[in-house]
């Protein structure tokens, strides 16, 4: 089997465990919600999307010797329920004011703006309660669940995801340096798939070489990922992209608009070749890694 084939197989497997896990997640939240939230975070998080950080989560955890079974394929999933939170307020009027997401009408225009607003806000602690589930099958003492749980917070928070969406707004119209770019990507996109290998690791109850090498993989993992989302904004067509590209529509600044395209897809690469030495540092220098990373910036969308 070659090297394409074989990751598209993986992808996919992975891809369907993950969504029998969020399929779980949405009968679970649906009982718990009232139905005009539960609505939209359903409608939502069973979206079609890549499932990148859940599947990274997995990946962290084989690569360091955890023993796969549903349980941690629920707490990978708690990961792209915060994506998913990330993701419907992206869209809303006030951000990217969007349409389509992956495809689909975004959930503001399907639901409304308001009661999409209080959803996508519920979907932070769901998250954490799922994790918290998930964690009470993994034979794991006190403090690593609660390393779990605050890694998958932190990363969410304003020193995170969050912060990064509110320093993406404030960028608008501004012209970012270098370092200043970095730091936004680093909170906004960084910050939850670099969380994502290390929540595996600790399930796994990995050596703390391994949880660097995995921290440091997925940090420069997760700038070469933004860096082609710029790329593709920047070229790829709304049918290519199930998106309309919205960064020039906004006056962002980005890697592309920064460098320009040839340059941007140079940095790309290096922030790629990085963190594959990252792995390799600790051993961890697993083919799947190496194909993931390809993936990265192989894909179209």
């Amino acid at each position: 089997m070659d090297v394409e084939s074989d990751l598209k197989t993986f992808l996919t497997v992975e891809k369907e465990k993950v969504e029998e896990s969020l399929d779980s997640f949405s009968s679970w939240i649906q009982k718990r919600l009232p139905s005009r939230y539960s609505g939209p975070v359903c409608y939502s998080v069973m979206g079609e999307g890549k499932r990148l950080r859940p599947i990274l989560c997995v990946l962290g955890y084989r690569a360091t010797g955890g023993s796969l079974n549903s349980d941690m394929y629920d707490l990978a999933s708690s990961i792209e329920v915060i994506h998913t939170y990330s993701l419907m307020h992206d869209d809303l009027p006030c951000m990217d004011d969007a349409d389509l997401r992956r495809g689909r009408t975004t959930p503001h225009r399907v639901f409304g703006h308001e009661d999409v607003v209080k959803a996508a806000v519920l979907l932070i602690p769901s998250a954490s309660l799922w994790a918290l589930k998930a964690l009470e099958n993994f034979v794991l003492t006190d403090s690593i669940k609660r390393k779990i749980i605050k890694e998958l917070n932190g990363a969410s928070g304003a020193g995170g995801m969050v912060g990064g969406q509110y320093l993406d707004l404030l960028a608008e119209s501004e012209n970012l340096t270098p370092e200043d770019m970095q730091a936004l990507h680093q909170k906004k996109t960084g910050a939850l798939l670099r969380a994502s290998l290390t929540i595996g690791a600790l399930a796994a109850n990995a050596e703390q070489d391994q949880l660097e090498s995995l921290e440091a993989f997925g940090h420069w993992l997760g700038l070469a990922f933004q860096i082609k989302d710029d790329l593709l904004d920047a070229t790829a067509s709304t049918e290519d992209l199930g998106k309309q590209p919205s960064d020039r529509i906004h006056s962002k600044s980005t890697y592309v608009s920064l460098y320009g395209i040839e340059r941007a897809s140079q940095i790309a690469l290096e922030m790629k070749d990085r963190a594959l030495e990252s792995i390799c540092s600790a051993g961890l220098d697993d083919a799947r890694f190496i194909k993931l990373a390809d993936y990265v910036l192989e894909r179209t969308k």
